[in-house]
């Protein structure tokens, strides 16, 4: 190997460079560059030296390879500098809009809070305690989608009962089914409708929030033994559908058996 070793002007006093020309192996013609501090530290990277200078020196723009201050970069951090400087003295952000989470899950996320630390102090702001505001009929931003299954099948729309009706303007029979869905998860109280008359006069002041875009309605006796009826019925016809795939499977089987067996028939004649 061949050394070089020089005087770097670009560092403080006393800091050497050396460069170690490779003359044998497949790197041959290739050169490392090293440094040596006044103390005679060796230092084989640029993260390694700038970690020994500290903030003594700003080494942004000093080149490794060469040993020398690039003038671009140094132009480029001292602009950019000066470009922070004066924003930092200066204008005042005007602007006054608060931040808003666009999306939001309807599912209710566990939380658990601790109590029993000694050092812990349980503090509660009575404005954060207050329900956040809801957009009025956020339901007719559903409309117009439809669903589609993985073949690109339209999706049939579920049939509500007869005693569930829409309320509201541009109401829907979509539209009054995201409504029940989302009520359904993300309220634990019970879903009565609109009870007030009023709300078709002036949806946007007597319309109760905490509740769906539905008239009030009333669940009945016959609706829940009609509905009974109704699993009933699915689950005998999906008991019929199981015990015929398994009677079919077991044909199969079988016929599969006895052709096995009538082709090895078929064999131990022809050898005989």
């Amino acid at each position: 190997m061949e050394k070089k070793r020089w005087e770097c002007s670009a560092l403080p006093n006393g800091w050497k460079m050396e460069e170690v020309t490779r003359k044998s192996g497949l790197s041959a013609g290739k050169s490392d560059v090293y440094y040596f501090s006044p103390t005679g530290k060796k230092f084989r990277s640029k993260p390694q030296l700038a970690r020994y200078l500290g903030n003594s020196m700003d080494l942004s723009s000093f080149d490794f390879r060469t040993g020398k201050m690039l003038m671009s970069k140094l132009n480029k951090n001292r602009q950019r500098t000066r470009c922070d400087q004066n924003q930092s003295k200066g204008k005042p952000d005007l602007n006054t809009s608060l931040p808003v989470r666009q999306t939001a899950s309807i599912f209710k996320q566990p939380v658990t809070k601790v109590t029993n630390h000694p050092s812990n102090k349980v503090k509660t702001d009575p404005q954060k305690a207050v329900d956040q505001p809801r957009q009025l009929f956020w339901e007719k931003k559903l409309s117009g989608l439809d669903a589609y299954d993985i073949a690109e099948e339209l999706v049939k729309t579920m049939d509500l009962p007869k005693g569930l009706q829409g309320v509201g303007p541009g109401y829907s029979d979509k539209t009054l089914l995201s409504a029940l869905a989302s009520a359904l998860h993300t309220s634990s109280n019970p879903i009565t409708g609109q009870l007030s008359a009023a709300v078709e006069k002036n949806p946007g002041v007597w319309l109760n929030t905490s509740q769906p875009l539905c008239k009030t309605f009333m669940v009945t006796d016959e609706d829940i033994r009609k509905q009974e009826d109704l699993v009933y019925s699915v689950r005998k016809r999906l008991e019929e559908a199981l015990m015929a795939d398994m009677l079919a499977h077991i044909d199969e089987t079988a016929v599969d058996a006895n052709s096995l067996k009538d082709e090895s028939s078929d064999e131990e004649m022809e050898t005989v």
